[in-house]
């Protein structure tokens, strides 16, 4: 089985710490049942990370059944308008699985590396600092999103490319077995 490796970076953090008005107030449990919210929908975004890496696999162990079967078959030995479009199918396809399986680097928040993480958020009071991870941790989700988004796509793309590709084969053997058959008992 394959299994996607995601590198991590981090994403560009807030530099400005977030100011709130000096009549403004923050109700701390409100901030925690925000918090609670930005960290569930993190925890989704990695679900549906895991579930596009299950979905890579499939298609990956898939095409390389249908191109077994096109190998064993022989079919791709006899040049033909079906054996054509099949080695260009499994190109295409082969390239978006690629691309999906390509590693890309997944943001974190905050930076622990960062010796000025400690400067610049110890500081804070309770609310801000809850604020800036709130705003750190929105950040991080957009910054992951795009890359599942392109993940996604290009599985989609990759699994009607095998779809296509499993109806091709299919037509090229019934057109090289069974119609040449029938042919031959016409006779």
């Amino acid at each position: 089985m394959i299994a996607a490796v995601d590198s991590l970076s981090t994403p560009q953090e807030v530099t400005e710490t977030i100011e709130s008005p000096a009549n403004t107030t923050f109700s701390p449990i409100t901030l925690d049942l925000a918090a609670q919210d930005v960290r569930m929908v993190l925890s989704q975004q990695r679900e549906r990370s895991q579930s596009l890496t299950t979905k890579l696999n499939i298609l990956f162990v898939t095409n390389g059944a249908l191109f077994t079967s096109l190998m064993i078959s022989r079919l791709a030995f006899f040049p033909s308008v079906f054996s054509i479009t099949e080695i260009l199918g499994f190109l295409l396809n082969f390239t978006l699985l690629i691309n999906a399986f390509l590693p890309r680097q997944m943001a974190i928040s905050p930076n622990l590396g960062d010796n000025k993480f400690l400067e610049r958020y110890l500081t804070l009071s309770p609310e801000e600092y809850q604020l800036q991870m709130m705003v750190n941790l929105v950040e991080t989700y957009n910054a992951n999103k795009q890359r599942l988004e392109d993940i996604s796509s290009s599985l989609k793309y990759s699994a009607y490319v095998t779809w296509c590709i499993a109806l091709i084969l299919t037509l090229h053997i019934v057109a090289a077995y069974f119609i040449s058959a029938i042919d031959l008992k016409s006779f």
